[in-house]
């Protein structure tokens, strides 16, 4: 067996990683202020004094689970306001787009157990320019486009280090730890390098007095003297290099202009290399230290700087490092060299290495005790005021202590539900156990809500996300089934039997009026419709909306699948599996008879899915605007094998008691009384006739069809928008191919017309389904208009290749996400580097918001290699 797969039988190996975030600053947890606003609570500019109380940020940070002991890097250019100790970007209010980091970094490796990780970080030699991004940005108008770190010119000459960032383990809490850096520069620059260990500070708050500390008794080592910890020393292979100490403790002085009895805050060594003060403890001890390595590089010149975090004492503790490190890459490469076995393209093998190792960097500690947060510590309890704005008040269960899938670790450094659903997806083929404990872990009695709710997001926990948890339980089920080769029934049905509570609190709350219609509101889609869809109306109106309900419809039928998965099993299942499809069929009733007129959702001369405002006249109002709203109710979609049928008999009954006794259900969606190819039974919403017209939208190049993948939105209101005027106010959307034009849920998401791989990973696997029940008997015009026509499977992989031409190289050698900058998509130090953002430019595919939101964007993983489907 692979030496990794040994490793992930080992649960310690799990125990330190890359859990350090890289912004802490900027959270809901951090913010003790009395107005609720986050962004102003805490900033860049005084991260660097201020203690954190829930969590720590770095560079290339790893950290023990319980994130007891932090190491990052540090550096200094000699040029730089501050040390760079962490990444740096603009708060929402400061980016004419919203959030935004204003860094180059690229996450190369990484191995599920992080056996070995690799990221290289592009540090500019010349200051860095703060002000410039932070004013330039606040100029522009949100018309325009993001102004980034390579707009600036700071790598226009190659003033710039290449580091690179490695750790291997000799075991698993044995880390060795390499930089090498390299000038890009025609002429000598120098650098300073701040390797340094600290503890996470757990001692001021007033709950736990214990205070651990570092000190230096030799050498080249800082020791390491905790209670709790098993590691004790870091070593450096220079061993005349000196080493700084101060206190990981705010500054008060600094923040709050109070004095102190202590002088060794925690921007102690950045003052002490920046301004020569003495702000470092000459004593040696503290619960922050650094070494300190002042050093010169020639132009094109490459130093290599080794480091080791280790539970033992040694008088030679770099005897085995050279020969340890090239055997964990060379285990990293066997493994990957097996998930890929199937991919003969070098650039595809790239791409999906670098998008597996941006989700493995991505894991991160999160520490939220939700009900201390509210009323503030012992030492330093809060005024809330909870007349005023505090978020998260319905939440006083939630006391989160967990390594998790983050979306990224700047822009999004605290979990969102829907996107965690997709990420585990993607780990379910290097990781299924992490996978499905990350799934198992949201149903924890300390995450959902007693009464069923799943948390959103730090942001608001009440709000809503697309329910495709349960899609995503079976996805990683099936995934590990194939892998292990026998089914882990006990997560399956863990998980189902809290989803039971989560779909009651939907149908009890998010069901207006208890016809099975659901109005969700925001659903994780920001500003796709033409006002906020959480909007509560003055004058009694509601919207009925068809995301949401075709997102129940699709929950339904999932739970449904488990059921019926379980039943094979147990019995007793079969009547759940009864239960959610009985459920599916009212919704779809509903969705074909909504409001007085019984027009329901579906639009017959549009061939489309609309939402519906309600008005309260009890009329309705259907909101013609095409939007990928209309296009998922393609994902409630099963299909049943025949064999299965027989094997439920109860099941089998009941469906045949509802074709022959309640006809207006059993017309209301596909045809699942009729077997098709391989004697297959169709669930859908979507009847044939409805699906073809569907896909001619969707599948044409004037709306949804972009090279490279489906638009959020159709590109029709690119030159006539659409307009909706409700009481007296006119509410216009245009076709926005990349940044939002408007502040809806900050700016810096965009619905109006980018590519989101989420929702085409989603349109994707649902074509693949219908495929395998119509197969060739099904064929649609494909692109709409061409009089080419093609099965529904060859467009899923048309649409996967788009997709994944997103990243690849072109004929020209450019990659799509790069948009038009030629240093990125020609200069030999960047065009193989990958960065998965958040969304894509619906017409040229160019990478747009968070550039490091691997998470879902991963899934390209999955659609570029054809043995994953």
């Amino acid at each position: 067996m692979e030496a990794e797969k040994l490793r992930l039988q080992d649960i310690n190996y799990r125990n330190w990683g890359p859990y350090v975030s890289n912004r802490q600053w900027g959270n809901v947890r951090e913010d003790y202020s009395a107005d609720g606003n986050t962004w102003e609570a805490t900033g860049h500019d005084d991260a660097e004094a201020r203690a954190y109380r829930w969590a720590e940020e770095g560079i290339a940070g790893i950290s023990d689970e319980d994130q007891q002991l932090c190491f990052a890097f540090s550096f200094w250019n000699k040029k730089d306001k501050m040390v760079k100790e962490r990444f740096f970007g603009l708060s929402n209010y400061q980016g004419n787009h919203g959030e935004d980091i204003k860094e180059v970094f690229y996450y190369l490796d990484n191995t599920p157990t992080h056996s070995y990780m690799k990221m290289v970080y592009k540090y500019p030699q010349n200051p860095f320019p703060y002000e410039d991004l932070i004013n330039t940005n606040a100029q522009r108008s949100n018309k325009e486009q993001e102004y980034e770190l390579i707009d600036t010119g700071v790598f226009d000459k190659d003033e710039y280090f290449d580091i690179f960032i490695e750790y291997a383990k000799i075991h698993h809490d044995d880390i060795l730890i390499r930089v090498s850096v390299t000038n890009r520069n025609s002429v000598k620059a120098p650098l300073v390098i701040l390797p340094t260990l600290w503890y996470r500070n757990n001692w001021s708050w007033g709950y736990n007095f214990y205070k651990p500390y570092l000190t230096t008794n030799h050498r080249g080592q800082i020791d390491v003297e905790h209670n709790r910890l098993d590691v004790k020393k870091l070593y450096s292979r220079e061993k005349d290099v000196k080493i700084l100490f101060c206190e990981n403790e705010t500054n008060t002085e600094k923040l709050y202009g109070k004095k102190s009895g202590s002088k060794y805050f925690k921007d102690g060594i950045n003052n002490h290399v920046i301004h020569k003060k003495n702000t470092v403890n000459p004593k040696k001890f503290g619960t922050k230290a650094a070494f300190l390595i002042d050093t010169e590089l020639e132009a094109g010149e490459t130093k290599t700087f080794d480091f080791r975090l280790s539970p033992h004492k040694m008088e030679n503790a770099f005897f085995d490092f050279d020969e340890v490190f090239e055997l964990r890459k060379k285990e990293a490469d066997e493994f990957y060299t097996e998930i890929q076995k199937d991919i003969t393209d070098e650039d595809e093998k790239n791409v999906q290495r670098q998008a597996f190792a941006g989700l493995l960097w991505n894991k991160q500690f999160y520490h939220y005790n939700v009900g201390k947060w509210l009323k503030g510590d012992p030492n330093f309890p809060v005024q809330r005021n909870f007349d005023h704005f505090v978020r998260n008040t319905e939440w006083k269960h939630m006391h989160n202590k967990d390594i998790i899938s983050m979306p990224d670790k700047w822009e999004y450094p605290w979990f969102a539900t829907w996107d965690l659903a997709f990420h585990c997806v993607s780990f379910s083929i290097l990781d299924p156990d992490f996978a499905k404990n990350q799934l198992q872990l949201l149903t924890k009695e300390w995450y959902m809500h007693p009464n069923g709710q799943l948390p959103a997001y730090e942001w608001d926990f009440s709000d809503v996300n697309p329910p495709v948890h349960a899609w995503s339980t079976f996805r990683v089920f099936k995934i590990d089934e194939k892998i292990k080769g026998k089914p882990d029934l006990a997560f399956l049905e863990s998980v189902f039997q809290k989803l039971l509570l989560n779909f009651t609190w939907w149908v009890n709350r998010k069901d207006k009026n208890g016809n099975n219609v659901f109005g969700g509101g925001f659903l994780g889609l920001d500003n796709i419709g033409a006002f906020d869809r959480n909007t509560q109306f003055q004058n009694g109106e509601y919207l009925e909306q068809a995301d949401g309900t075709s997102w129940m419809a699709m929950f339904a039928l999932n739970m449904m699948r488990i059921a019926m998965e379980l039943a094979l099993y147990n019995p007793v299942y079969e009547d759940m599996a009864i239960k959610f499809f009985e459920h599916y069929l009212y919704i779809a009733e509903a969705m074909e008879n909504l409001g007085e007129d019984k027009s329901g959702l579906w639009n017959e001369e549009d061939g489309f899915f609309y939402d519906v405002l309600q008005l309260n006249d009890g009329t309705g109002i259907s909101l013609k605007l095409r939007s990928i709203v209309g296009l998922i109710p393609l994902f409630a979609v099963e299909v049943i094998e025949h064999e299965m049928l027989e094997k439920l008999p109860k099941f089998k009954k009941r469906m045949d008691w509802i074709l022959k006794n309640k006809k207006e259900l059993a017309n209301l969606v596909s045809h699942w009384e009729m077997e098709g190819k391989g004697r297959k039974h169709l669930m859908s919403i979507l009847r044939k006739t409805r699906l073809k017209k569907i896909l001619n939208r969707m599948l044409d190049e004037k709306e949804f069809l972009s090279e490279f993948g489906i638009r959020s939105m159709s590109k029709i209101y690119e030159e006539t928008p659409f307009q909706l005027e409700i009481n007296g106010e006119n509410h216009v959307v245009h076709y926005t191919p990349a940044e939002s034009d408007s502040r809806m849920f900050g700016g810096n998401s965009n619905w109006r017309g980018p590519i989101w791989f989420p929702i085409n990973f989603l349109i994707v696997e649902s074509l693949q389904r219908f495929y395998f029940y119509y197969d060739n008997s099904l064929k649609v015009e494909f692109p709409t208009g061409s009089n080419q026509y093609k099965n529904l499977n060859e467009v899923a992989e048309n649409l996967s290749r788009r997709l994944s031409n997103i990243f690849l190289k072109n004929k020209e050698g450019k990659r799509a996400f790069n948009g038009n900058v030629n240093k990125f998509n020609e200069d030999e130090h960047f065009k193989n580097y990958i960065m998965f953002y958040e969304y894509f430019h619906g017409d040229n595919g160019r990478g747009v918001g968070a550039s490091h939101q691997t998470g879902w964007t991963s899934t390209v993983a999955k659609l570029i290699n054809p043995r994953m489907k």
